[in-house]
C-alpha cells in the first residue's frame, strides 16, 4: 500500500478547482444547479490530501443518469459508481493523493449537505480546523497506507462538527 499524502496547505488549490469547475460546466453545465469546492483542500490554512473534491449539485435527480454518462465519456476520469449508495456518483483522475475527485448528485443530496456543513464550520472556526488538521496527520502516520483506517478515524471527528453546524 501506498503512504498516505498529507501535505500544508497548498494556495493553488482554489485556482485547481477553479480549473475543473469549469471543465465540468463546459461537460454538463445544462443539468447543473451548482458546483462546490469540498474537503479539505476547500479550506484555507487546512493541510490536506492533495486531492481536489468537488460536489456537483445537478438540477434534477432525472438528469443523474445522463450527467453520469457525459462524464464516463472523458478518458482521463474513472468512473467509481455509487461507492457508499448515498447517491454520490463518484471519479477520480490523478494518482494516489494526487488528483481530483468529483461527485455528481441531485439535489438534497444528505451527504453533499453534510459536506457544506462541516466545510463551512471548520472555514469559521479555526480551533476545530486545527484539532482536525492535528488528527489528519497523526491518522496519515499510523494508518501505513490503509485508507478504511485513515477515513474510520476522521468519522467520529466529522460527525461531531456536523451536529454541531447543524444546530
Amino acid at each position: 500500500m501506498s503512504a498516505i499524502k498529507v501535505v500544508d496547505y497548498d494556495p493553488a488549490w482554489p485556482g485547481l478547482f477553479e480549473a475543473e469547475k469549469s471543465r465540468v460546466v463546459g461537460l454538463i453545465g445544462d443539468m447543473v444547479d451548482d458546483i462546490h469546492h469540498v474537503g479539505s483542500t476547500s479550506i484555507a490554512g487546512l493541510c490536506a490530501k492533495p486531492k481536489i473534491d468537488i460536489d456537483t449539485v445537478l438540477c434534477s435527480h432525472a438528469r443523474v443518469a445522463e450527467a453520469v454518462e457525459r462524464v464516463k465519456a472523458l478518458a482521463d476520469f474513472t468512473f467509481q459508481g455509487d461507492p457508499y449508495g448515498d447517491g454520490m456518483w463518484t471519479f477520480t483522475s490523478g494518482h494516489g493523493s494526487y488528483g481530483t475527485r468529483l461527485y455528481l448528485c441531485g439535489p438534497e443530496n444528505p451527504t453533499h449537505v453534510k459536506r457544506i456543513l462541516f466545510r463551512d464550520w471548520l472555514r469559521t472556526h479555526p480551533e476545530d480546523a486545527a484539532e482536525y488538521a492535528a488528527l489528519k496527520r497523526k491518522l496519515a502516520t499510523e494508518a501505513n497506507g490503509d485508507w478504511k483506517f485513515y477515513t474510520g478515524g476522521k468519522s467520529d471527528f466529522v460527525a461531531k462538527i456536523v451536529r454541531q453546524a447543524s444546530v
